[in-house]
């Protein structure tokens, strides 16, 4: 399948990478008919997805069977009145509905809106008004369900409200028993262009309401990259990436690169995490390729992992997060197997990666995606020095790069500001090192000046992390008169280390951070608390900690 997509598949090395990547694009692409149902058709009975909960449900889906439900789930939704354009949004957790749902809204030509189902009422209402959202289907979860009623007074687009689920309420459509039972599917007479809507995310910004990061029908040919030269799949790979199809993260890892590349992949559905339970898995299915935010290696680490059988997981990757060089370490001491790690946004693919050709350096996140177009730019816009801070950009004067977004959804202003001269600035500022690596200092609102330093705000925490007795953090920049502004550090303590939360402790890991780093990115604010507020994906509200400084 990948020969259909690129010039050339394999590389002689990175250079050559760099210099001969080369994607070949259909007109009028379609992800659902033009790589699913082509699976289908050429090989019906290869494994798509090995799919279990937490019940202890099982299922392996064929490509052949993908296809099928697909259509029947499009032609249920045709049914119901959604077509070329609609905005649907998707709160279906890790439901193997949701892929079902997912290639059935490609292949009408309606944009697909994935949410969290951790979405309160007044996040809701925002969302349906914002996005002109005409259908939710959601899960039965009690919480999300109330949470959608309440918010259908104020929500004057949505017209239906389908159920995933046994428990379906009143006035809502019932999938699971509707849609089997749908007419034969009748693909609609055009297909949508290459720059139509696809998907539509929100992101999940610490401040003010979250834009609408639009992505287009091309979008996951962008996430070749991720699925063949980043998580290093085959067409006999099993590959878990941890991560809700709420978030992008989902389809950076659970469908489009990865089904291009010929791999399956596994999916749990579960709605506590428990790191025992997911290595059990590893280890019982088999599982080859993974992928997952640092903290869900951290959780590893606590399990007495030499317990497990880890021998058919043959590569490791990371994203979400910055990944510390410790835990790095101590992951690679206890399976023999490295971490990849890679960066991105909501508005793109993987844009800094570590290959399977690169040598990790522990704590970076690896070198330019030559599927970009990228430098790294001081405040004066020049090239970054080796070693200086610099603000990661995407050139777009040579070429538009597919995995990027082509704008903010019904907001003209905000979208020209942000390809402003031809250039996406990310707003993320990184230092590079001699061999072309990037180390991720913080957000460009997270940088700290500091009696003229600049100082990262994830250098200070990782630091802090590393302290035994902390369990997270925060640091932030606090306006100071004299010099300009402060380190704070908001730290929450393990639960067995919250006596420590005093002064004297205070000043010790003052002196730890100082003997560790360097005395300029000493905090000299520290502040203790029981948990850190966060985004409803899990990101520490650093501006929250700025409000309450």
């Amino acid at each position: 399948m990948l020969e259909k997509f690129l010039k050339r598949t394999d590389f002689s090395s990175p250079e050559d990478f760099k210099n001969n990547y080369e994607l070949i694009v259909p007109e009028n692409f379609n992800f659902a008919y033009d790589v699913v149902d082509e699976w289908a058709k050429i090989a019906p009975n290869k494994l798509a997805m090995c799919w279990t909960n937490s019940a202890g449900e099982h299922r392996n889906i064929s490509f052949g069977m993908m296809q099928a439900e697909s259509d029947k789930m499009a032609a249920y939704l045709q049914g119901l009145g959604i077509g070329r354009g609609d905005v649907v949004m998707l709160v279906l957790k890790r439901r193997f509905e949701f892929w079902y749902t997912l290639l059935a809204l490609h292949k009408l030509g309606a944009i697909a809106a994935p949410a969290t189902h951790m979405l309160t009422e007044s996040d809701l209402v925002y969302r349906n008004n914002a996005a002109q959202i005409k259908m939710i289907i959601s899960t039965d979860d009690s919480y999300l369900v109330k949470n959608i009623n309440d918010a259908m007074p104020e929500s004057t687009t949505v017209k239906t409200l389908v159920c995933c689920g046994e428990a379906v309420p009143e006035g809502w459509e019932d999938m699971r028993r509707d849609y089997p039972l749908a007419h034969a599917f009748v693909r609609p007479d055009q297909r949508c262009t290459n720059d139509e809507p696809l998907l539509l995310y929100f992101t999940s910004g610490t401040t003010g309401h979250p834009k609408m990061v639009v992505h287009n029908c091309v979008y996951p040919l962008g996430h070749i990259v991720t699925a063949k030269y980043w998580h290093n799949l085959s067409e006999n790979s099993l590959h878990l990436t941890v991560a809700d199809t709420g978030w992008a993260k989902a389809v950076w890892g659970k469908i489009y690169g990865q089904w291009i590349a010929g791999a399956a992949v596994f999916t749990f559905d579960h709605d506590v995490f428990k790191p025992k339970t997911m290595l059990n898995y590893i280890e019982q299915f088999h599982i080859t390729s993974f992928c997952a935010p640092p903290t869900v290696y951290g959780a590893f680490m606590r399990e007495d992992i030499a317990k497990f059988n880890l021998s058919s997981l043959k590569y490791c990757t990371a994203a979400g997060e910055p990944l510390s060089p410790a835990l790095y370490e101590a992951f690679y001491e206890a399976t023999g197997l490295k971490i990849h790690e890679a960066f991105g946004q909501t508005e793109t693919t993987p844009t800094v990666v570590t290959f399977p050709w690169r040598e990790p350096k522990p704590g970076s996140m690896g070198v330019f995606n030559p599927a970009y177009d990228m430098a790294l730019v001081n405040d004066d816009g020049e090239p970054a020095a080796i070693g200086e801070p610099g603000e990661i950009i995407i050139r777009l004067d040579r070429f538009r790069p597919m995995g990027l977004f082509t704008g903010y959804y019904r907001d003209e202003a905000l979208t020209a500001a942000a390809f402003e001269d031809n250039v996406y600035r990310t707003g993320d500022i990184a230092r590079m090192d001699e061999d072309g690596y990037l180390w991720f200092m913080g957000r460009n609102d997270d940088v700290i000046k500091s009696s003229g330093y600049r100082v990262g705000s994830f250098e200070v925490e990782s630091c802090i992390l590393t302290h035994p007795y902390v369990l997270e953090c925060a640091v932030t920049g606090v306006k100071d008169d004299i010099r300009g502004q402060v380190i704070k550090a908001t730290v929450a303590l393990l639960p067995e280390y919250r006596d420590k939360a005093n002064n004297k402790f205070a000043k010790e890991l003052q002196q730890y951070v100082k003997e560790k780093t360097a005395s300029y990115k000493m905090p000299r604010i520290v502040e203790f608390v029981n948990e850190l507020p966060k985004t409803t994906n899990g990101k520490i509200r650093r501006m929250k900690q700025k409000t309450n400084a």
